[in-house]
């Protein structure tokens, strides 16, 4: 199956990988509440399915009463993982609250604390920011794990349009100081919408919100340029999952998706239960957004399956990056479909071929359709 689809595999990477190459792998981050009783058997389920990173929760997904029993049982379920040998595991990410409890959890997870790859630094803001950035480091010390903090960026500063230029300044020098700990920028969009008693409907996209847009826009200017300054933003929560996979099931055993005729009717299925959701997959992506944050698993295949490399991407950004055109110019696409223009087009061609390392090349005549058809019959 996978050399049917696959022009270049999708590359293995793990915790221990590059900063670089984990940034771009993060993939559709699912979210977890850190009060589930069986929260290390949904990590080891979830990772089997092909979630390459969670985060399991103690703010905004659990009551303020169940902070404590949250982080009780964040230390039990670790400590149940730290015993599966063998077990694939996502990237794991606490989202913590304040500051203290992240040195508090280092220490209580004791050896387990191998397992976490970092923390999710809620409402970041440079005033409130900074001490989440000092007690990570601090706790990184204390352990002698490497930690990454990816900070989520939801602040109503950062939404208001007269305070939005002075809160990216300030949260750029604060995540510029401790950049080798910054895994990723998260997106907020919930919060921003709450601030003017806003809800996007299923068939529309953050994109619509033009309030909305126009920080994801100002966020990408200042925070996610190519020019080596910038950092990973990913993509803003999908808050509706009543995805019917099931619906795609029957139709896709009996209907081999090499069949042609079969084609036009599974897209329609597909195009009709995640219309909302593709589309603005598409647009984080045009946007220079990398990855999504998730709340249910049925959101992960999507994700994943556009974030694969289509094989006239891959062959625009190989002419584009060869060590002869370093010089520049322009030269037609090897598709004929298209102009490559070699310096303007580089960033791009760079930024490709990175998540071609990750998410792997389709094959020529393999789509979107295809590779979400495949993973939905596994």
């Amino acid at each position: 199956m996978r050399k049917r689809l696959f022009y270049r595999e999708p590359g293995v990477f793990t915790q221990d990988s590059p900063a670089r190459l984990l940034s771009a792998a993060l993939g559709a981050t699912l979210y977890s509440p850190a009060t589930r009783p069986r929260l290390a058997d949904d990590v080891v389920k979830q990772g089997g399915r092909g979630v390459v990173s969670m985060v399991l929760c103690l703010e905004d997904s659990i009551d303020d009463a169940d902070v404590g029993a949250g982080e009780e049982n964040l230390v039990r379920q670790f400590t149940d993982l730290a015993g599966r040998a063998g077990a694939d595991l996502p990237l794991l990410f606490i989202r913590v609250r304040v500051p203290e409890q992240i040195p508090d959890l280092v220490r209580r997870l004791g050896p387990a604390v191998r397992l976490l790859s970092g923390f999710v630094l809620p409402k970041f803001t440079a005033e409130r920011g900074l001490p989440f950035l000092e007690a990570l480091t601090t706790a990184e010390a204390g352990s002698g794990h490497r930690l990454f903090a990816m900070p989520v960026l939801e602040s109503p500063d950062l939404l208001y349009r007269e305070s939005r230029v002075a809160t990216l300044e300030g949260i750029y020098r604060a995540v510029d100081k401790y950049r080798d700990r910054v895994l990723a920028l998260r997106l907020g969009v919930t919060d921003f919408c709450s601030s003017y008693g806003l809800r996007r409907g299923p068939d529309m996209t953050a994109y619509d919100i033009q309030v909305v847009a126009s920080v994801i826009a100002d966020v990408v200017n200042m925070l996610g340029r190519a020019d080596g300054t910038g950092f990973t933003v990913t993509g803003p929560v999908w808050e509706y999952f009543r995805v019917q996979e099931r619906m795609f099931k029957p139709l896709l055993r009996q209907s081999p998706f090499l069949e042609v005729q079969a084609v036009p009717l599974r897209e329609k299925l597909i195009e009709h239960a995640m219309d909302g959701l593709l589309r603005e997959i598409s647009l984080d992506q045009a946007n220079g957004l990398l990855g999504k944050t998730c709340i249910h698993p049925s959101h992960v295949l999507p994700v994943h399956a556009l974030s694969v490399v289509s094989h006239e991407e891959f062959s625009d950004a190989q002419d584009i990056l060869r060590p002869e055109r370093g010089g520049g110019g322009v030269l037609r696409s090897a598709y004929t479909n298209k102009m490559n223009e070699v310096k303007p087009h580089r960033a791009w061609a760079e930024r490709t071929l990175l998540r071609a390392e990750v998410f792997g090349v389709a094959n020529e005549d393999i789509g979107f359709v295809e590779l979400l058809a495949a993973g939905l019959t596994e």
